[in-house]
């Protein structure tokens, strides 16, 4: 992960782009020594998005089951994502 002033975003943009799309690492950017900016590619940004989505509905799942009492065995799923398939 680099680490760079503000100022390179102006004066190396295209560097910094490089950077971002070469590495699939985020640039950090600093302002009077501190973290000011993180800059990072569209894809990386996507997937960190979509891991976040998954990461959520996963947490939510756990939050409904301590509601509630009823299980479904593997087999079972298995057969309710199949059927939702089939209508899809």
């Amino acid at each position: 992960m680099q680490i760079r002033p503000v100022s390179d975003l102006r004066n190396s943009f295209a560097e910094i782009s490089r950077a971002v799309h070469g590495g699939k690492e985020p640039v950090i950017l600093t302002k009077n020594g501190y973290g000011d900016m993180v800059v990072m590619s569209y894809d990386v940004y996507q997937n960190m998005m979509g891991e976040y989505d998954i990461a959520a509905q996963l947490n939510a799942s756990e939050a409904e089951s301590t509601g509630t009492r009823e299980r479904f065995t593997h087999a079972e799923v298995m057969e309710a994502l199949k059927e939702r398939l089939r209508h899809v």
